[in-house]
């Protein structure tokens, strides 16, 4: 019965796919190129792809101004783009439901205090804030993944608190009161796995979020410093060449593009997938 609910997931079939796909190119990197993301080759400069007459074999989608390799760039800026994504996505989502499952359970002062906390976040567009921490932080990877991870986690604390809210009125957790459970206990045991469907479908939509802010920022040069290959700096470097030379920003726009497709309709496909409402409706 499962497998048959899974396969009717065309959507999150095809997430799966891009993303098993996406993630291993840029895993075993190594394998599918010889070259490296910071070889440079004045020589070479602005190889066609391979299919052209007057491209190389050597550089299967070309090399961009200073003669560094393309597809090696994708393939090493992937991993950056991955890690920096899964590092955001999972601390904010561990932040914003620790704090949504407090601020639903208690109410009261602290469910006000911190949902006020949570709606002046809100209220500052993510891109802003983010540009904001971005340019007063010193450039790295460490800050970037803080960065973009504070820009997130009020989305997961104001879903899971109105679903905690909910939760903490029902049966099951007045029996837990009634046979001495402490709080934490009713927190993490009890609300946390009911909760559990919502973060996971949430995570992967500001996974997708988080890509595209990502790249935001380092086209205007507030990402990944040098040496750290990444695709929004690629479009940023030979945006100039957009019109003569298109393979050099048309792959990096093109792989932006799949993650963060792979990711959204992996998102949709679990909601439909696991959301009970929806469940009984299969």
């Amino acid at each position: 019965m499962i497998i048959r609910r899974i396969k009717r997931q065309f959507k999150l079939l095809c997430g799966v796919v891009i993303l098993i796909f996406l993630i291993s190119c840029s895993i075993f990197a190594f394998l599918l190129t010889a070259h490296r993301p910071a070889e440079q080759n004045l020589l070479e400069s602005r190889l066609p792809p391979c299919w052209h007459s007057t491209g190389s074999r050597e550089h299967i989608l070309g090399t961009d101004y200073l003669g560094r390799d393309v597809w090696a760039n994708i393939l090493y800026g992937g991993r950056f783009t991955f890690l920096v994504a899964f590092s955001a996505s999972l601390s904010s989502a561990l932040v914003g439901t620790v704090i949504g499952l407090i601020a639903g359970y208690f109410g009261g002062l602290i469910d006000l205090l911190l949902t006020r906390i949570i709606d002046i976040q809100l209220a500052i567009p993510a891109i802003v804030l983010a540009l904001t921490i971005a340019a007063l932080a010193k450039p790295g990877l460490e800050n970037l993944i803080i960065a973009l991870a504070i820009t997130s986690w009020p989305s997961y604390a104001r879903l899971i608190r109105a679903l905690a809210k909910s939760l903490s009125r029902q049966t099951f957790v007045e029996a837990a009161r009634s046979i001495g459970a402490n709080s934490l206990r009713i927190l993490f045991h009890h609300l946390l796995p009911n909760c559990f469907y919502l973060v996971l479908v949430q995570l992967t939509l500001e996974t997708a979020r988080i890509v595209l802010t990502e790249s935001a920022l380092s086209f205007l040069g507030l990402g990944l410093p040098p040496p750290y290959p990444s695709w929004g700096r690629m479009l940023a470097e030979n945006r100039l060449f957009l019109t003569v030379d298109y393979w050099i920003t048309l792959f990096p726009g093109l792989a932006i593009m799949l993650t963060v497709l792979g990711i959204n309709l992996l998102g949709d496909g679990l909601r439909d997938f696991l959301d009970p409402r929806l469940r009984r409706m299969l």
